[in-house]
């Protein structure tokens, strides 16, 4: 496939597209893209994993999350576009990857050295990682492959946040990146373009947010659900630091913080409070005491 070909295969609907991770984001990455009309394989290691993937996916198109953004014949019938995989190998063909597994170096770099094996030359690679810089990420590819190397940072749940961050790397072509910017776009997102640092934009607005609210709890200042109402009524955000840290858990958010603390110094030491309650296995998510249920 030669690289000005993308473009075509975009405008076409005739892209495939393929996706590392079939978690909470990796699974709604392959979604959004399924219902803009484009092919997608969806690869994790464990069939179970898949399986849970897929029937998550449905939960979200029975309960019509999706639809505002994809109406039309592509939501239809979204599901059987995407492809449950379990070989790296389906991924030859995609014109564009995503890599969305666990926000750790080791694990990125291992699916990263992988697809630089299998994926043809003018294949895009691109990366969820939240925190992570591109271009450290990008050393793990061969020198060659660096040019195609991009950052898209999406948001949870990404069926219905429209935000991508795109972030370029010190290698990263020009010409790949205002690609990448189009396809975002067609798929339904609004992409912002973000320098290479640490955290990138967003996050590091997000974070110093959250351990600021968290101090204040610390201190006994507010509550958490009074905090969140705060937040709600008088500064406009959907949802309060407290509810947003139950739903993405506090576990990750302490290694977000960390991975920061480490980039910035002091300004994103994480609060002992998250420590402790991280530890003590209240960091909120599916099935877990969070902050607000043990107010």
């Amino acid at each position: 496939m030669a690289a000005a070909c993308i473009g075509c295969l975009r405008r076409s609907g005739l892209l495939k597209a393929g996706v590392v991770g079939a978690g909470l984001m990796g699974a709604e990455i392959a979604l959004v893209f399924a219902l803009s009309g484009h092919r997608v394989a969806l690869h994790d290691r464990s069939e179970e994993a898949l399986a849970r993937a897929i029937a998550r996916l449905r939960g979200v198109l029975d309960k019509g999350v999706a639809r505002g953004a994809y109406a039309g014949a592509a939501a239809d019938d979204a599901l059987t576009r995407i492809v449950p995989v379990t070989s790296l190998d389906a991924m030859r063909d995609c014109a564009i990857v995503t890599e969305a597994v666990y926000e750790a170096l080791e694990a990125k770099a291992d699916v990263l050295r992988g697809l630089d094996q299998i994926c043809a030359p003018s294949c895009i690679f691109a990366t969820n990682t939240s925190t992570l810089p591109i271009s450290t990420l990008a050393a793990f590819l061969t020198p060659e492959r660096r040019g195609r190397f991009i950052g898209t940072h999406y948001f949870s749940p990404v069926s219905r946040m429209q935000l991508v961050e795109v972030i370029s790397g010190f290698a990263t072509g020009k010409a790949v990146a205002d690609e990448v910017v189009s396809l975002m776009t067609d798929i339904g997102k609004r992409p912002v373009r973000v320098r290479d640092v640490a955290g990138f934009a967003v996050n590091r607005m997000l974070h110093a947010l959250l351990i600021e609210a968290v101090k204040l709890v610390e201190e006994g200042v507010a509550t958490p659900a009074d905090l969140d109402m705060a937040c709600r009524l008088g500064l406009g955000h959907p949802i309060g630091p407290f509810a947003m840290m139950d739903i993405v858990t506090s576990d990750l958010c302490l290694q977000v913080q960390g991975i920061l603390h480490d980039a910035y110094g002091e300004r994103f030491r994480p609060p002992a409070l998250l420590k402790r309650r991280v530890a003590a296995g209240l960091g909120g998510g599916k099935g877990r005491t969070g902050w607000i249920d043990t107010e």
